[in-house]
């Protein structure tokens, strides 16, 4: 005991010296990091400033030797290259000079480079931006098709004197050998620490690493400042670098190249002084630490050989060779510490007898509940299915733990459902559908579940609690329910109430999509004398052929209604009246020819046909349907047997 004891000293005295020592790493982090941005910042403004201040330098070189060159369409291309070798000094700002026609034609070059004259830049985009702004510009890197490396050109406009353009006087700087970019990448900032530049583009120019020179500058993902640099921010930030390694980071815009220099110190440097203070401070600590713990190591072995007696008896206690703590000493602490042990034992016993008895009880209620019932843990594994679940579903708990949790639903819903689940687990909100289940029968059944999070009283989460029922009997009710609701008992066709619902979502796509519809309305002519001779029986019989007739005639798109009695409806979805016409001729022969025979009595019936089709005005069912039956009636009183179309279009 005396050992926890001292290894908790311990354990306080390091607590005190990590606290003392993150206390100090944060306070000295903020100090330095103050100072170190600081430093970059005038690094950055500094380094931006020179390079700025060069960038100029050369743009007024060139325009003095653009003032010496004149129009140099006007001069042979062996002169231009004179005047360019007498001013060969340049070459101590520039890796070569180029001379452009207006054509954009290389007419000359100094130093030569193979395959550089004549060469034809017209297409490039530093030609024709001086052929059409025509004021000092430093190119994009772009790769030299003469020299086969990768350059920047510094060019001036050459303007004749009515000051129309003429040309380009440009200086070339090579990205990975030249002096221009050779000086910048000397730049260092400490051991660690470097300038990089780029393009606002989002080229890399300078950079320590020469693999990523002419590559595009790191995605916004990798370093979001960066990003916002490219956009002309220019600021302090702190980001990790390409290696991973985070770094202090200042960022500056060289504003007449339109290129970024960023200052990049890795925080190892900027933070080295400050880890050599916490380490010794480290040490001293832990030295005296030390020093003092054998100190109290000797005073708490001491102090603790009644404890020590205690511990004893505990642990006898806890190997079940006694039932209680007989402890005989004359430390009233340690007897109160006794007693309060054999208080809190018997407690724990009863409690464990409780418990036990609960959790029988549990797994008998769940054993014989006839509703499926399951639990998983919060990451969402299964951890229990009562034996209703298995019968259901025909799989052994093994098998459905095995499998997740949508292994085998339907594939129609599998997606809904997994989306649901993961989003239960993910927020613990309650899981609610009914989907489709495959029975290790390979049965199709309709389930029902229900899932919600499980909570102890602190409120911590413990698992999920689930329901399963086969809920097959009620959809299928449901859907024979809706399906009595639209549809006549007697000829299976479409009812009053089904075939107006199909009417009204015509008149909707006629409306928004323009989408053209017939509607043919007839009834049957000498349809009473079969009722009042042969009986309901035999009229039934002659409305169930003639459903059956007219089914056979029309499309499987085709909506057709026992409107009523003997009157029937068809709504012909992107049907013309011509169409119309045509389908009612043909229901009315067909009908014609149809006969029933009743006690050696042959029954006929005819059709008075009516036909119109759906127009902009009707915003309502009952327009077309009295246009419909007014046709009809009007076929009716010449005769019946006749179709009669509403031709007012």
């Amino acid at each position: 005991m005396h050992k926890r004891l001292l290894l908790m000293l311990a354990f306080g005295w390091l607590v005190v010296v990590a606290v003392i020592l993150t206390s100090t790493w944060h306070s000295g982090q903020a100090l330095i990091r103050e100072v170190a941005n600081e430093h970059l910042e005038y690094e950055a403004r500094m380094i931006a400033g020179e390079i700025d201040q060069e960038v100029q330098l050369r743009f007024d070189a060139l325009q003095r030797l653009a003032s010496q060159l004149g129009v140099p369409g006007s001069r042979a291309s062996m002169a231009l290259s004179s005047e360019l070798k007498r001013n060969d000094a340049l070459l101590s700002l520039f890796d070569g000079l180029v001379v452009i026609s207006s054509e954009g034609r290389v007419l000359a070059d100094w130093p030569k480079v193979d395959g550089r004259e004549g060469l034809s830049v017209l297409e490039s985009e530093y030609f024709q931006f001086q052929r059409h702004v025509a004021r000092p510009y430093v190119s994009e890197p772009f790769q030299g098709r003469a020299s086969k490396t990768p350059l920047i050109l510094f060019s001036v406009p050459l303007l004749d004197d009515n000051g129309r353009f003429a040309g380009v006087i440009s200086g070339v700087a090579n990205v990975l050998n030249g002096s221009f970019f050779d000086k910048l990448r000397r730049i260092r900032i400490g051991k660690q620490g470097y300038a990089a530049i780029m393009t606002a583009s989002g080229k890399v120019l300078v950079h320590p690493d020469q693999d990523l020179i002419m590559q595009p500058v790191p995605v916004f993902h990798q370093n979001p400042w960066l990003d916002l640099a490219l956009s002309g921010w220019q600021g302090l930030a702190s980001a990790p670098l390409l290696t991973g390694q985070q770094a202090l980071q200042a960022y500056r815009q060289i504003w007449s190249a339109n290129w970024i220099v960023g200052i990049m110190l890795p925080q190892t440097q900027a933070f080295q002084p400050l880890q050599w203070f916490v380490r010794n401070l480290w040490v001293v600590g832990t030295l005296t630490g030390a020093v003092t713990l054998v100190l109290l190591w000797w005073l708490l072995r001491l102090a603790l050989i009644p404890l020590q007696r205690l511990e004893r008896q505990i642990a006898s206690v806890g190997q079940g060779r006694y039932e209680r703590i007989k402890l005989d000493t004359h430390a009233i602490e340690i007897r109160r510490v006794a007693d309060t042990f054999n208080q809190v034992l018997e407690k724990q016993r009863r409690a464990e007898s409780t418990m036990l008895d609960r959790q029988a009880f549990l797994d008998a209620v769940l054993r014989s509940s006839p509703v499926g019932m399951f639990v998983y843990g919060l990451e969402g594994g299964l951890r229990y299915a009562n034996p209703a679940l298995c019968r259901m579903t025909g799989y052994d708990f093994k098998v459905l733990q095995q499998q997740g949790y949508t292994a085998y639903v339907h594939a129609d819903d599998q997606q809904d459902v997994s989306d649901h689940w993961q989003h239960t687990l993910a927020t613990g909100r309650d899981f609610q559908r009914q989907y489709r289940y495959i029975k290790a029968s390979g049965e199709t059944i309709w389930v029902e579940s229900h899932i919600s999070l499980v909570r102890l009283r602190d409120k911590r989460p413990l698992g999920y609690v689930g329901t399963f029922k086969d809920i097959t009997h009620t959809r299928e009710m449901e859907a024979l329910q809706r399906w009595e609701a639209e549809h006549d008992p007697l000829t299976g066709l479409l009812n009053r109430r089904g075939f107006e619902r199909r009417l009204e979502e015509s008149l909707i796509d006629r409306l928004k999509k323009g989408t053209p519809s017939a509607l043919i309305l007839f009834d049957l002519d000498h349809f009473k004398p079969i009722n009042d001779e042969g009986g309901h029986a035999l009229g039934d019989a002659m409305l169930k052929h003639i459903a059956a007739l007219i089914v056979s005639k029309v499309r499987k798109s085709d909506a057709v209604s026992r409107y009523g009695g003997d009157e029937f409806a068809l709504l012909l979805p992107g049907c013309d009246l011509d169409h119309a016409r045509k389908m009612a001729e043909t229901l009315r022969e067909s009908v014609e020819a149809l006969s029933i025979e009743h006690d050696k009595k042959r029954y006929k019936v005819t059709l008075s046909i009516g036909v119109t089709v759906l127009r902009e005005g009707d915003d309502q069912i009952n327009i077309p349907m009295q246009r419909a039956d007014q046709a009809s009636y009007q076929a009716k009183a010449r005769g019946r047997n006749a179709i009669m179309a509403d031709e007012n279009m």
